[in-house]
């Protein structure tokens, strides 16, 4: 297969149906919007294929995702995933995610994701219902996105010991504290994670841990040369957090950032950050799009 440019990690919503509560209109006007496909930029940009990312816990907008990827404004879109959200202490669980696969655009869900983030107890992943519902993901053959805090991210490790049959991507790289340069417990606790053979994890979402108004490529670097060297670029997904980034940065700056990142890598390993891992991590089916790459970053 030739090279393919994958953005592992982004957002589509219509907030009529999935309202986005997060989103503070007065300091987040930038995505006080809504998104779907056609406002999408990745394929303008050079980008074979992505993979949206849910942003609700609701099994609704699991379903909707779905539909939108099957549909011909998200083929067109290039997405060719989805990472939806599942009910982890739903007792049906298992039937409910293979209901997912066999209803309508069952074959785009890749992974699932749930709101860690917001749970406010740093060792909520230690809990034996959690790796009960995670376990469950695993065994359905699906990947669990982590998207976690820094501070939680010491129990990521102990929950991908705990549960080695599973396969995890960790989101933002665990969001580092960038803007304070307080990189110490962080660096720490992802060479623990790195340490463990069934995690990867995705360079993305770290403009907005960084200055929103004032970040440079340079101050990105300290995260990304890091997560280079305890996971490897084959271990690495490159992704946006579109349209999250817009807070900080537009799409193609980010890409132009991306590539200044990994510079040092060889074309193998470039190849690898930039789609390789996502395909084999998700299992995508992705060809190479034949459209023109453009050189605008805006």
């Amino acid at each position: 297969m030739s090279d393919v440019v994958v953005d592992a990690h982004h957002h589509l919503w219509v907030r009529a149906r999935h309202p986005q509560d997060w989103i503070d209109p007065a300091t987040m006007a930038a995505i006080d919007a809504d998104f779907t496909p056609a406002d999408l930029p990745a394929a303008a940009h050079g980008v074979d294929a992505t993979v949206v990312v849910q942003s609700v816990s609701r099994w609704s907008e699991t379903d909707e995702l779905l539909d939108v990827a099957a549909s011909p404004a998200g083929r067109a879109a290039g997405v060719a995933g989805v990472v939806g959200w599942a009910d982890l202490f739903d007792p049906a669980l298992e039937d409910r995610l293979a209901a997912l696969r066999e209803g309508p655009g069952g074959d785009r869900l890749v992974g699932i994701r749930t709101m860690v983030q917001a749970e406010a107890d740093p060792d909520y992943l230690d809990r034996p219902d959690v790796h009960a519902g995670i376990a469950a993901v695993g065994a359905a053959g699906l990947p669990f996105d982590l998207v976690v805090r820094a501070d939680q991210l010491g129990s990521c490790a102990r929950l991908a010991a705990a549960l080695p049959g599973t396969r995890f991507v960790l989101d933002h790289l665990a969001k580092p504290p960038l803007a304070t340069g307080d990189l110490d417990a962080w660096r720490r606790d992802l060479a623990a994670l790195a340490g463990r053979p069934n995690v990867v994890a995705k360079l993305s979402g770290l403009v907005t841990e960084a200055r929103w108004d004032s970040w440079t490529v340079d101050d990105l670097r300290p995260a990304a040369d890091h997560a280079l060297d305890v996971f490897g670029p084959d271990r690495l997904l490159l992704g946006s957090d579109w349209p999250v980034c817009l807070l900080a940065s537009g799409y193609g700056r980010w890409l132009a950032a991306a590539d200044e990142l990994l510079s040092g890598l060889s074309p193998d390993e470039r190849a690898a950050v930039r789609g390789r891992t996502a395909v084999a991590t998700y299992g995508l089916a992705v060809e190479p799009a034949t459209t023109t790459r453009t050189k605008e970053h805006p």
